[in-house]
């Protein structure tokens, strides 16, 4: 970063040094010199350049969360339905921990992630559940299969939950905020004195789109907030289900958690 920024500094004392040094040979010459219209082809150049690399991030991001929320939906499912292949001794264990876990995630951990943070309460269900396994041993047939059903549930949370934070680091959108107001305002010295209302109209309309693109990527670089979110949709529609088969496998009200996923004082 420091040799970058030397390099240009450099650069720009050695051009004005040099233009002043010939100065006169270039007004003998009749060099023309530069305007502020010169300036905006650049400078629009640059400012849509970044505007399309933080868009790709801030979608990339988007995705990859996305992405994350299905598939740790997909393998709690998974995981629920290879654990009845577990002994009996652990079986309700098992499943009444998936449940509690997945109602805790919707709960809890879905609104932290509005701030960019994990919750605790879905770990203290992943904890129990490990103890299970640990209890159930190596020899029962199911264990390595839900060994590595779990490993792929804490991957995909780890994901969902690191992608919840903001992809463009807050330099980087406050610089393609100062690039849009420079360019506007070089767009707006450059306006002609015919037509101007039409042209008036025409920079306006191009501020607003502008302005527009840089609100969507603040938007969509925050996946599980504001006006473009990744709604809780696959884990709600994993619960109802597994609810409904743990239910109907060992009755009413015989999960360990409230509704919540907040675990039942015994």
């Amino acid at each position: 970063m420091i040799i970058t920024i030397v390099v240009a500094a450099l650069a720009l004392i050695g051009g004005l040094t040099a233009h002043w040094v010939l100065r006169r040979r270039l007004e003998e010459t009749e060099t023309p010199s530069l305007t502020i219209r010169d300036f905006v082809l650049p400078l629009q150049t640059l400012t849509v350049f970044v505007l399309a690399f933080v868009l790709v991030t801030a979608s990339t991001s988007n995705g990859k969360a996305d992405e994350a929320a299905r598939k740790e939906a997909g393998v709690v499912d998974h995981i629920f339905e290879v654990a009845d292949y577990a002994p009996a001794s652990q079986r309700q264990r098992l499943q009444g921990d998936v449940v509690c876990y997945a109602r805790a995630v919707r709960a809890y951990e879905w609104p932290a992630m509005a701030d960019g943070r994990g919750a605790q309460q879905p770990s203290t269900w992943t904890t129990d559940f490990r103890a299970a396994l640990k209890q159930m041993g190596t020899e029962a047939s199911a264990f390595n299969m839900l060994v590595s059903a779990d490993k792929e549930r804490s991957e995909a949370r780890q994901t969902r939950i690191a992608e919840s934070t903001p992809a463009i680091p807050s330099a980087v959108y406050w610089l393609t905020l100062a690039a849009l107001a420079f360019l506007v305002v070089a767009l707006a010295l450059c306006l002609p004195r015919k037509n101007v209302l039409l042209v008036t109209g025409g920079l306006i309309v191009l501020t607003a789109l502008l302005t527009t693109v840089l609100l969507v990527i603040r938007d969509v670089e925050r996946p599980f907030s504001g006006a473009i979110q990744i709604s809780p949709t696959a884990i709600n529609g994993v619960t109802g289900d597994i609810t409904d088969d743990y239910t109907t496998a060992y009755g009413n009200g015989r999960l360990p958690c409230t509704d919540k996923g907040v675990k039942k004082n015994d």
